[in-house]
């Protein structure tokens, strides 16, 4: 888990309901994944490195607020599935995407997959 200081020198900020936290997996050589979780549960996942997979779902691709997003329509609701920021020094792409969840757990990772910026 990261703490305040380690999460102050992530390339990206995100604004963290109570009760969740950021662990760190599967490392490369130049690149990480973030993982935002609550009670071991993920909801986010956050890519920094050279070059992410994105888009790794279907959707309509939108630019909006410097990231390019994929959004989906279900049920006539528009989801917003994941982001991908681009920048000039690395970590080049930060690509954030949601997990597979339910209801208020679905519109919970939606809100703090939308609250990722880049430092």
């Amino acid at each position: 888990m990261l703490d305040a200081a380690a999460r102050a020198q992530l390339p990206f900020t995100v604004d963290l309901p109570s009760g969740f936290e950021i662990v760190t997996g599967r490392p490369g050589p130049d690149f990480r994944i973030y993982t935002i979780r609550r009670d071991g549960r993920s909801f986010v996942m956050v890519y920094a490195g050279p070059a992410s997979q994105f888009p790794i779902y279907t959707g309509e691709m939108i630019e909006a607020g410097g990231r390019a997003s994929v959004v989906a329509t279900e049920d006539g609701q528009r989801h917003a599935l994941e982001h991908l920021f681009q920048r000039p020094d690395a970590p080049r792409e930060i690509h954030i995407w949601t997990m597979t969840l339910d209801g208020a757990d679905r519109a919970l990772a939606e809100r703090i997959a939308q609250s990722v910026d880049i430092r």
